[in-house]
């Protein structure tokens, strides 16, 4: 359970930003009567011969009410939306269901799957009509950063918005109701004619009726469930005061690593803004605990687009930097949104002396005051070892985020 944190808020601000968003959310409440009067259900045939014992409607996984240590403060979920286990568990099938694509191939998991902290292995991801412009982003701890837009260029305003956006696209999930394809009201119609989802919406809402807002919200609780908090750094950190002390259950390098990250460079004006001590500065933009992207920033001078000569300056937001490895080291698939950059050594290079261009008005202030940060070999090493503390281990094998399909 969540420390109970003092997010006391005027009546009255809380009662604006209700007004404005009715439109936008329709509440998940399985204080419902309507919803409690599923309690006892029988297992239906359909869900059975679909998800198997995988869902039990009368014992849903713990969604609502995970461990999240006290020292995580950011939190970007609506007030109005919160995560109930009848929700998530709705947004689980949704995030799985191939019939979310229109010929029936692609999944939200397609392109973020569990064993790479819901990231892609694919440098571009395949979609029904082509593969994306962009890598697919880690949906890890998607829920802890104070930037509440979503996708590397942060055009959706809301994970909400965000999530069926991939399924009206053309290219992705092709329910773009455009150039001869079938529009959201086709997909749900389709998904009026599973019975699966009877069940799930009404467990969910109190009524069967799908809509494209309730598949938002339910994705989006879904989504926002992700979380790892059980690192090697998390160990560390629950027993330490602060991030800046040493933790006793780091390594010398692990340690060394973490002072880097966390300290700002000192630049010498006289040498291009080198870098001739201090740190490298890297909490300026990811700061941790939770190690999400600042909510104001620019572009990391990572330009390139895939498979293209072109340029792409409009990237201003990164996944969270936790589980960028799983718990054995192996890369969770490539990095960046051009997923040309591979290794954590390839991007401790590429922030060591981030290319400058004349065609790249938007690169981050921050980055454009160090000419050369002069990492050495021991420093290198210290912070790839401290970025691999950021991953858990759980997020790779928990049942309540698998596929729920027994014949996928």
């Amino acid at each position: 359970m969540r420390n109970n944190k003092l997010f006391l808020m005027p009546f009255i601000m809380l009662g604006i930003v209700s007004c404005q968003n009715d439109a936008l959310y329709e509440p998940i409440s399985e204080a419902d009567p309507k919803v409690s009067a599923l309690s006892g259900y029988k297992r239906s045939s359909a869900l059975t011969a679909t998800f198997g014992d995988n869902i039990d409607l009368n014992n849903l996984a713990n969604y609502s009410d995970q461990e999240i240590p006290s020292y995580i403060i950011q939190d970007n979920a609506p007030f109005i939306n919160p995560i109930t286990d009848a929700g998530a568990t709705l947004g689980r099938v949704l995030f799985y269901d191939k019939n979310l694509s229109s010929n029936n191939t692609v999944s939200c998991a397609s392109c973020h799957k569990q064993e790479l902290a819901f990231g892609d292995n694919s440098i571009a991801s395949q979609g029904v009509n082509g593969q994306t412009g962009r890598h697919s982003m880690r949906l890890v701890n998607t829920r802890f950063s104070f930037e509440s837009r979503f996708f590397w260029d942060e055009r959706a305003s809301s994970l909400e918005t965000q999530t069926t956006m991939p399924v009206k696209d053309h290219i992705e999930m092709g329910f773009s109701g455009s150039n001869g394809d079938l529009s959201v009201n086709d997909l749900i119609t389709r998904l009026k004619g599973l019975p699966y989802y009877q069940e799930l919406f009404t467990k969910a809402y109190g009524s069967s009726d799908i809509t494209e807002r309730k598949m938002q919200n339910a994705l989006a609780q879904f989504i926002r469930s992700i979380t790892s908090f059980d690192s090697k750094y998390d160990q560390g950190r629950a027993n330490s005061f602060s991030d800046f002390s040493s933790f006793s259950n780091f390594t010398a390098e692990e340690n060394l690593g973490k002072k880097l990250f966390l300290e700002t460079p000192v630049l010498s004006l006289l040498v291009g803004g080198d870098r001739i001590a201090g740190g490298l500065g890297c909490a300026g933009c990811h700061g941790a605990p939770e190690f999400s992207i600042a909510p104001i920033s620019s572009n990391n001078g990572v330009i390139n687009m895939i498979n293209s000569n072109g340029i792409d300056i409009n990237v201003t937001k990164s996944p969270s930097l936790r589980d960028l490895v799983n718990s054995n080291g192996a890369s969770n698939g490539p990095m960046m949104h051009s997923g040309l950059i591979t290794t954590l050594e390839g991007v401790v290079d590429h922030y060591n002396k981030v290319p400058k261009s004349s065609k790249n008005p938007k690169l981050d202030i921050r980055l454009a005051l160090a000419d050369n940060l002069r990492v050495t070999e021991k420093e290198k090493k210290a912070l790839i070892a401290f970025l691999k503390t950021l991953s858990g281990k759980n997020i790779y094998t928990d049942k309540k985020w698998s596929n729920p399909f027994i014949n996928q």
